[in-house]
Order: C-alpha cells, then sequence, then structure tokens
C-alpha cells in the first residue's frame, strides 16, 4: 500500500511539471495572440507587468513585460512560502520562469482582428491557463499566492475578490490608456474568473458513505494518512447478512481519488457513496499544499 502512495506521489510530481509547461506556454499563446494585439490587460501580476511595460514605455524606458513578472512574484512568493508549502511555492515560480521565457522565445500571430472576439477566446484560454496549473498543484504566481493563502486559511474560495482587485486595477489601467479598452479588459476578465470559478474546486467538500467489512482496519489508515475524522457503525448486509461496517467522513474534493485509492487498497470489495456536502460545521482539517 505504501509503495503504491510513493509511486503515486512521484505520479503527481510528473504531472505538476507537465501543467506548469502547459500552463506558462498556454499564458504565451494568450498574451501574444489575444492580448497585445487587441490592447487588453489581463488581471493579476501579469496584469501589473504588463502595465509597467507601458507606462515605463511612455517615458521612454524599455521595462519588458517578462522581467517585470519575475519581479514582481519573488517578494510575494518568499512572503507567502511559510504558509504555502515549499513545493507548491518551487512550481508556481517554475511557471512564472517558464512564462517569462516563452515570452522570449516563442512569437504567436495574432488569430481574431475584432476585439469582441479576442476578449472572449482570450478569457476563456487565460481562465483554463489558470484552472491548469491549479489542477497541477502549482499556480500561475501573484495574486494567485494571495488568494490561495486566504483561501487555505479560510476554507473559501475567494476567486470573487480577486476579480474585484482586478477590475481595481483595470480602472487605473483605464485612466491611463482609455476607457473603452479598461472595459473589455474588464470583461476579459470576468470571462477568466467564471471559468476558474467553474472548474476549480478545490475548497468544496463532499461526504463519503463507505461500506466495508474491514473497517477498524480501514479507519486506522485512513486517519493515519489523511488526518480526517470518521465514523465507524457496525452494520448488517441486506442481501448478505453478513457483519459490514458503515463509514462517513468529510472531505476537500481533491482529496477524493487518493482516498479511494488507499480505500480499495486496504479491501477491494468497498462500496464507496459520495454527495456534495453543503453546509458543515465543526472542525476540519485541510491538508497544506504540497
Amino acid at each position: 500500500m505504501w509503495r503504491k502512495l510513493r509511486k503515486n506521489r512521484r505520479f503527481r510530481i510528473f504531472m505538476t511539471t507537465v501543467a506548469v509547461i502547459g500552463s506558462a506556454l498556454l499564458q504565451t499563446f494568450v498574451i501574444q495572440a489575444f492580448i497585445r494585439p487587441a490592447g487588453l490587460l489581463s488581471g493579476g501580476f501579469t496584469g501589473i507587468a504588463i502595465l509597467i511595460d507601458r507606462v515605463t514605455s511612455l517615458f521612454g524606458i524599455n521595462l519588458s513585460t517578462s522581467l517585470a513578472m519575475v519581479i514582481l512574484n519573488i517578494p510575494v512568493a518568499w512572503a507567502c512560502s511559510k504558509s504555502i508549502s515549499r513545493r507548491f511555492t518551487f512550481f508556481s515560480l517554475l511557471q512564472v520562469f517558464l512564462a517569462s521565457l516563452f515570452l522570449k522565445i516563442f512569437h504567436f500571430s495574432p488569430i481574431f482582428e475584432d476585439v469582441i472576439l479576442n476578449v472572449i477566446y482570450g478569457g476563456v484560454l487565460y481562465g483554463f491557463c489558470i484552472v491548469l496549473a491549479l489542477r497541477g498543484n502549482a499556480s500561475t504566481g501573484g495574486t494567485d499566492f494571495i488568494a490561495l493563502y486566504v483561501s487555505n486559511k479560510t476554507g473559501n474560495s475567494i476567486w470573487t475578490s480577486v476579480f474585484v482587485g482586478n477590475v481595481v486595477l483595470l480602472c487605473i489601467f483605464g485612466a491611463i490608456f482609455g476607457w473603452d479598452y479598461a472595459g473589455y479588459s474588464i470583461l476579459f476578465q470576468f470571462v477568466s474568473t467564471m471559468i476558474v470559478s467553474t472548474f476549480h474546486h478545490r475548497y468544496e467538500r463532499v461526504t463519503l458513505q463507505i461500506t466495508t467489512s474491514k473497517g477498524l482496519e480501514m479507519t486506522d489508515a485512513y486517519v493515519k494518512i489523511f488526518r480526517h475524522g470518521i465514523s465507524c457503525v457496525d452494520a448488517i448486509g441486506g442481501y448478505s447478512k453478513k457483519h459490514m461496517y458503515l463509514l462517513h467522513t468529510v472531505v476537500s474534493s481533491y482529496e477524493v481519488a487518493d482516498i479511494i485509492t488507499l480505500l480499495h487498497e486496504v479491501d477491494e470489495h468497498v462500496i464507496v457513496n459520495m454527495f456534495r456536502t453543503q453546509q458543515f460545521y465543526g472542525g476540519f482539517y485541510r491538508a497544506p499544499m504540497e
């Protein structure tokens, strides 16, 4: 069982690396093919980096977007690394460095001339860029660090608050470069935020109802690895009339795949019923990001 779990960890590291590279490449594509041709400004630190690039260019100073992205992300990553794990911080910074590098290496041509099409398709793809990094247990850096830090402390998603903060940034952009493109940029940010909210469910909780003949062994293994509370009740199988155990536990949705793997390692005939938890009151252990 432990050997298989270690293999799963190595596989997750591999998948995180793939997700980070894919996210950085997709982010580069969106910036060059949609954001820049339409004069848009993305949210977060990428948006601040683009804003710095444009403002400094007005004074004849060339501070590239890629360099600004790195400069802005390093202090925030250092400040958040104590609450967000070093592994998570490392892969998030790797995504930032790769995106900065890809902006220098690759050159993607614009696809659309129409601003609305750039806003819609660019916003969707940029949202998936963030989701890809998050699903790989990393991030695109910048305000993602702050959002995930707060969410990990409170247990609630705050992407709506991030959107409000980005709107403030975009209003500054509008005051300098014109309100038309600021309006398009806010719409772009709204689309990308909706994509993230729709596909990122780390802070949703689910209830697992587990039926097994190896209740005591399963609860011991489960508590040792995942550290959540679990209830164990004696039961009788309605069909088999055999002695069974009925287990109940509430977990974060991102843990389900690993928990199911563990349950099948203990009892290959285990039955698991999962349903969404609407409200939960009481202490809840949330594993740190790895």
